[in-house]
């Protein structure tokens, strides 16, 4: 099990690697993915170098939709200061019910956040002075060349925050072993528990194998174990979020049960209870499974699924109200959540 986070010095391990050139090799193995793109599952082949664009919409440079200090995530990452969320635009996913859909399924308007890799570790230097505890990246897959490379410009230049990894899981085990020792928090959605789900209302093959293969790899390299600072706030682990959807869309008690028994009972499970119908989701009659809130016996058979497997490690957002606090405008990309209210323990 690879160790994310120097236990003496409590400086993230990405020092290390810098120290050792092993950083900056690292990050040209993952650029040299965007050339025939197998960045992530998908596998699209296109040469991204070249800005040729296809599933992602995304070329050679990131795309920064918003950048801030952020109090919505589990309150180990938010602390008194915030997150320092950097929300990438677009997505390889198209899910029907993205919160984000904003800026994950706008692509022709986000060609305008498009950044270099200089400016966006310049972001992180902000974040950092402006006190955020982390720095959280959102929707990074198809990005994670371009953030690799930024965070080895940030780490330069001064950054000494943990990174974490904020994603839908439809990840490359071959990339997320490239971020080994770069990336301290994994916190990745585990959207379904079958692949049909995943093509209907996300528009990919197979996320069941790749998501949980992705998982899998996160936890081999920090296992179950959440570790915190002095200051009571995360700086190592894995804390994965399940969405509980209506009408059991997601499979929630087989996730729980393949996280317990393949991975282990002690990882930490972050329960939402946030799902609204936004998107094409509030507007299409083909998604008609998806155009209501949970029901409250909804929400309490995924708790009971947690206390039932003996899963006690984590966070649950509360059932009433999450549902109108966690919708976000990227209207107004430097507050995009104006109220936003804390998980409990």
């Amino acid at each position: 099990m690879s160790e994310i986070r120097d236990q003496t010095t409590g400086q993230p391990s990405y020092l290390r690697l810098l120290e050792t050139g092993e950083f900056a090799r690292r990050v040209t193995s993952l650029e040299s993915l965007l050339e025939s793109c197998t960045v992530c599952p998908r596998d699209c082949l296109n040469n991204r170098l070249r800005d040729e664009i296809a599933a992602c919409y995304s070329g050679r440079l990131p795309i920064v939709s918003s950048y801030t200090a952020h109090f919505g995530e589990e309150p180990a990452l938010v602390g008194t200061r915030g997150a320092g969320n950097i929300f990438f635009g677009n997505c390889n996913l198209r899910c029907v019910y993205c919160q984000n859909y904003q800026i994950s399924q706008t692509h022709k308007q986000q060609l305008k956040n498009e950044v270099t890799h200089e400016r966006l570790a310049d972001m992180m230097l902000e974040l950092q002075a402006a006190g955020c505890h982390n720095i959280n990246f959102v929707s990074p897959t198809h990005f994670a060349p371009q953030m690799a490379r930024s965070i080895l410009l940030a780490a330069d230049q001064g950054l000494r925050l943990p990174i974490v990894y904020n994603t839908n899981s439809y990840d490359s085990v071959e990339v997320l072993r490239l971020l080994a020792g770069v990336v301290d928090v994994y916190l990745p959605d585990l959207k379904y528990a079958e692949d049909e789900a995943g093509y209907l209302y996300s528009k990919v093959g197979g996320y069941k194998e790749h998501a949980r293969r992705a998982i899998a790899e996160m936890y081999a390299q920090v296992g179950d174990e959440l570790v915190f600072g002095a200051d009571g706030l995360l700086k190592r682990g894995l804390i994965i979020r399940l969405l509980v959807l209506p009408n059991d869309i997601g499979g929630i008690r087989e996730s729980l049960e393949w996280i317990k028994d393949e991975l282990s009972p002690r990882v930490a499970i972050s329960l939402m209870a946030q799902y609204y119908p936004t998107h094409q989701a509030a507007t299409s009659k083909r998604h008609l499974l998806l155009s209501r809130r949970i029901t409250e016996s909804e929400w309490l058979r995924a708790v009971a699924a947690l206390d039932e497997l003996g899963m006690e490690e984590g966070w649950m957002q509360e059932f009433d109200g999450a549902a109108y606090y966690y919708r976000p405008d990227f209207d107004n990309p430097e507050t995009p959540f104006q109220d936003i209210r804390d998980f409990t323990i």
